[in-house]
């Protein structure tokens, strides 16, 4: 029997990740100057409605792959998948076929939440709980650095090489992310769903888990907060963006260069902060200080609009996301079963992720149509808020006791 190497596993899936992220950030940064250029930033909310539906459709299919061939076989074929996705992309961009632009943006949501989440099962499966506070903060780093490079050469490269461009090095990352993936698995060994949950026997996306945990209601919940404070700031930043850069190449420059940025202060959240805070911290002193901190800086933006505030605001809660807020939520799902790991997370981490980012987009084009114009303080009094509603909820899910979840 093949010995298990769970470190030497994550270490690979952390490389992975970084080829993923550096991709990543060409086609956001690229995805949504497209965006902007052929529909306007006023215009985001409806292609933010769209995602739910690209989401779920992708989600789908990948739990029925998972069913078919198992964990790894299924991450293999969604990245396959999402490299020929983008390219074509790329191809109906080249022709002049606007809306590729829109169904570029959407596919940007759902790919990357569907890839990173499958690479977490993996890791969620692989680790203990004590090895998983003092490696997730550097797994998350090792991803980090890739999206630090990949703003780094959107920033410098995007008036030089054109925006168009980059969307063909973003399918090309997935290549070496599929195989580090492949090498992770043989070193970890694939995690095998107990009888009744093999080939999906709880349904593709175990679904009817939700009917017996409060557990997940509570983490649902959580993500759905967090991702109407995420949406308001970001269409907030984005209007701010779009009035400091009218021009669309020096648009990508600046947004490539912001989020080279932000990936540099999560890098030093995820290698520095998040081992010390979690080896030493209380959980749960950890999830309820970081609402505090978007609830202060939603009302910094709110007093003083700049396109600075905006930025700071933003560039906070995505580096503690991608930081703190990452490395201790996946702890919580360390010793549940196999579909909750794999298929419940997928729908709490990826749809649900996606969808209040959707269901608020609509809500605020439904808005925007019945009054004509949405005042620009409206996003981060809505982040404020959700910020406030998140410490109750984030309270009552790290004191649920273990054998309830």
């Amino acid at each position: 029997m093949r010995k298990r190497r769970p470190v030497a596993a994550v270490l690979a899936i952390g490389v992975a990740c970084a080829f993923l992220l550096c991709g990543y950030e060409f086609i956001r940064s690229v995805s949504t100057s497209f965006y902007i250029d052929a529909y306007g930033a006023h215009r985001l909310p409806v292609v933010m409605g769209l995602m739910p539906v690209g989401v779920a459709l992708t989600l789908y299919g990948y739990g029925v792959l998972l069913s078919w061939f198992g964990p790894a076989r299924a991450l293999l074929l969604t990245s396959g998948f999402s490299a020929a996705l983008i390219t074509a992309c790329w191809a109906a961009l080249r022709v002049g076929w606007h809306p590729a632009a829109g169904i570029l943006y959407v596919f940007r949501e759902a790919y990357i939440v569907l890839i990173i989440e499958q690479y977490w099962s993996l890791i969620n499966s692989a680790l203990t709980a004590g090895q998983a506070k003092r490696l997730n903060g550097p797994i998350t780093g090792l991803g980090s650095l890739g999206g630090i490079l990949g703003g780094s050469l959107v920033h410098a490269f995007a008036t030089r090489v054109g925006s168009e461009m980059f969307l063909l090095f973003a399918a090309g990352s997935l290549i070496p992310a599929a195989l580090l993936s492949a090498v992770a698995y043989h070193l970890a060994g694939e995690p095998q769903p107990s009888p009744e949950e093999a080939g999906g026997r709880q349904g593709h996306l175990a679904l009817r888990l939700f009917a017996r945990s409060r557990y997940l209601l509570l983490l649902a919940a959580l993500i759905a907060l967090t991702q109407v404070v995420s949406t308001a700031l970001d269409l907030r930043f984005s209007g701010l963006v779009e009035e400091a850069f009218p021009v669309k190449d020096e648009r990508t420059a600046y947004l490539g260069g912001f989020y080279g940025t932000l990936n540099a202060v999560a890098a030093l959240l995820q290698f520095v902060v998040a081992p010390v805070a979690l080896r030493w911290l209380p959980l749960p002193m950890i999830h309820l200080g970081i609402p505090l901190v978007h609830l202060v800086t939603s009302l910094l933006l709110l007093a003083s609009p700049s396109l600075h505030t905006g930025a700071a605001a933003y560039l906070l809660f995505k580096g503690l996301d991608y930081s703190l807020f990452r490395a201790g939520k996946e702890i919580l799902y360390i010793p549940l079963t196999f579909d909750v790991r794999y298929r419940a997370k997928e729908v709490i981490d990826a749809f649900v992720y996606r969808f209040s980012k959707g269901a608020l987009g609509m809500l605020l084009t439904g808005v925007n149509a019945a009054i004509g114009s949405i005042p620009a303080a409206v996003f981060p009094a809505v982040a404020a808020l959700a910020s406030l509603i998140w410490i109750p909820v984030v309270f009552r899910l790290t004191r649920q006791p273990e054998g309830k979840r």
